[in-house]
């Protein structure tokens, strides 16, 4: 499989699992790509965080 096709695959994937745009996946580091995949496949993953833990990053980064 070349680069092209397997990017390509990962997009599409990246949007019809993730929602992203394919402007969203193309801005994403392969590190972002590899741990929100992690996250969703891992068994036993890290717990979601918290209503105040998000509220907290809201506060800090308020653009999103």
């Amino acid at each position: 499989m070349s680069f092209a096709e397997g990017a390509a695959r990962l997009a599409g994937m990246a949007g019809a699992v993730l929602g992203w745009s394919p402007d969203r996946f193309w801005r994403a580091t392969p590190a972002e790509l590899h741990a929100v995949v992690a996250a969703m496949t891992e068994p036993g993953g890290a717990a979601p965080p918290s209503s105040a833990t998000l509220a907290r990053l809201r506060e800090m980064y308020p653009d999103g």
